[in-house]
């Protein structure tokens, strides 16, 4: 209870264990938030922080590794997906600092907006409450150990995660036959929402991919003969107006073959470069009007588009600072990957 923001940080860490083991923004949003949006409202958390923190902590699943996006970035640009992976571990802790760090400050500024926390538990009772996460801890390492280890594909490590999240909550009884009824109609009403998102977002993929216009874009940037950073400003710009109304692995797919030509002779790491795009994509998963992440929250909890992107504007701008950190000092993303070698 004495961290400033409370257990607004859970939203920024939940996202970002979570993330861990999705690979996905969209997912990340919505099962984190359907945890926890429902207790931080009941507690009294100002809503632009509670939204915000989810909308902008729930990017973390496109760096994070297992990235869908850098997987497919890899696959396109031929880049080793494993350097890819170990190369967003820094700049997604990077954002978590940077998150958790503005919740500290916004706490500090605005006291009278965070609720009081709890009377202080003594050692002991910590202790005992905290027996209470080691089946979800154990959860957590088995899902993302099986896909380190090469046992499982992210896909079949989340059939993985629901055989264990049935076990553990058959061995500490918990598992009933209206839990399980209403865990699974939850389930189904969350992955229908994010199929319906994504049904039209391939619909408006299909549309802009017939009319053209990010490889136009594209090839027009390319022909300014612009500097390194006048380029990476240029396509900043480009991809978070293209990720305004299409989602991450579609700009990766309709536009990788025309922008690798131009970063690889203005010298630029295509590895690092795999990196920037993807927080650049991240700013555009909370932009409207074809933001990600805004349309989950939004079906989560019912405020009005325009709230929720309001509410994500200092996340965005967060983002952006992480994205400026990168350029200036660009070793943050590459020291791992050459630690690891070829």
């Amino acid at each position: 209870t004495r961290l400033p923001g409370r257990l607004l940080h859970v939203n920024i860490l939940g996202c970002a264990i979570f993330a861990a083991v999705s690979g996905s923004s969209a997912a990340t949003a919505a099962t984190i938030g359907k945890m926890t949006i429902p207790e931080l409202a009941r507690r009294g958390y100002p809503e632009n922080m509670l939204v915000g923190t989810l909308a902008g902590s729930a990017t973390l699943g496109l760096l994070i590794p297992p990235s869908i996006i850098l997987i497919v970035y890899g696959v396109a640009t031929e880049q080793s997906i494993a350097r890819l992976f170990i190369a967003g571990v820094l700049p997604g802790c990077m954002l978590v600092v940077l998150f958790g760090g503005y919740v500290i400050v916004w706490s500090l500024l605005h006291p009278q907006a965070i609720p009081p926390g709890g009377a202080a538990l003594p050692l002991r009772q910590r202790l005992s409450r905290t027996k209470r996460l080691i089946p979800v801890m154990l959860l957590i390492v088995g899902v993302i150990g099986s896909i380190y280890s090469g046992i499982a594909s992210p896909t079949d490590a989340a059939a993985i995660g629901v055989l264990l999240a049935l076990f553990l909550s058959w061995y500490t009884g918990s598992l009933t036959k209206e839990s399980f009824l209403q865990g699974l109609m939850g389930a189904t009403k969350t992955s229908c929402m994010i199929a319906f998102i994504l049904a039209g977002a391939a619909f408006l993929t299909v549309a802009m991919g017939f009319t053209g216009i990010p490889k136009m874009l594209a090839t027009w940037i390319g022909a300014l003969q612009l500097s390194p950073y006048a380029l990476l400003l240029a396509l900043t710009f480009f991809f978070i107006v293209m990720g305004c109304f299409l989602d991450g692995i579609s700009v990766v797919v309709l536009t990788t073959s025309v922008i690798m030509p131009m970063i690889e002779q203005a010298g630029i790491d295509p590895l690092w470069f795999g990196i920037f795009v993807v927080i650049v994509v991240e700013m555009a998963q909370i932009t409207p009007p074809v933001g990600f992440n805004l349309f989950v929250i939004q079906g989560l909890t019912g405020i009005d588009i325009l709230r929720v992107a309001y509410a994500s504007i200092p996340f965005f701008l967060l983002l952006l600072i992480g994205l400026a950190v990168i350029v200036v000092f660009p070793e943050i993303v590459t020291v791992l990957p050459n630690m690891m070698g070829g």
